[in-house]
């Protein structure tokens, strides 16, 4: 397998549905040269989302490798159900990064995500109002209780569904859905205090 770049594809068009199905199902009995075909049509978006979640290409990159391993590993689980097979591929991308993204943190302090919310700005004004409601918000966010903080970094900042931080949780998808409203509720009325 090649490094994957993005927009590898030339005509950046996704790959046919019947052709990915073919390959993860081969893949599934243990070809290799499955897993490469697969990897050259897939390869350049998921290496997007990859970097999407991580923000490093070398991170990235990584993330790739355990994608295939984890495809690899896998395939035979994939079912043929009419949705597009790159979803199933596009979610195991995903979910790779996002694990790298939490092991990196490794239990990282809310206050970390300053920089990620200090959106960057044309003037130095600007760009100190930004950093001055960042840490406003890293501060009302370190008001909640630790799950519902948790959850609302998850979803707003790491990109996590609702069902996934359920799931991390181990609380029913609705009861996610309350904490987040009543989170970001509670955050609003900090921010207006």
């Amino acid at each position: 397998m090649t490094e994957a770049k993005e927009g590898d594809r030339e005509d950046n068009a996704p790959p046919p549905q019947d052709r990915v199905e073919e390959l993860i199902a081969r893949v599934s009995l243990g070809e290799r040269a499955a897993l490469s075909e697969l990897y050259d049509l897939t390869s350049a978006k998921l290496f997007a989302v990859s970097l999407r979640v991580l923000g490093e290409r070398q991170s990235a990159e990584d993330a790739m490798h355990d994608t295939y391993v984890k495809i690899w590993k896998n395939a035979g689980r994939y079912r043929v159900t009419g949705h597009s097979p790159m979803s199933w591929l596009i979610t195991i991308a995903r979910n790779t990064a996002i694990d790298r993204l939490r092991a990196r943190r490794n239990h990282a302090h809310v206050g970390d995500y300053e920089d990620t919310l200090a959106a960057p700005s044309q003037t130095p004004e600007q760009a100190t109002i930004a950093a001055s409601d960042a840490r406003r918000i890293v501060a009302c966010l370190d008001t909640l209780p630790e799950d519902r903080r948790a959850a609302i970094t998850g979803a707003y900042l790491d990109g996590q569904s609702y069902a996934e931080l359920a799931e991390a949780a181990k609380v029913p998808l609705n009861t996610m859905r309350t904490w987040l409203r009543r989170g970001l509720i509670a955050l609003r009325e900090c921010m207006d205090g």
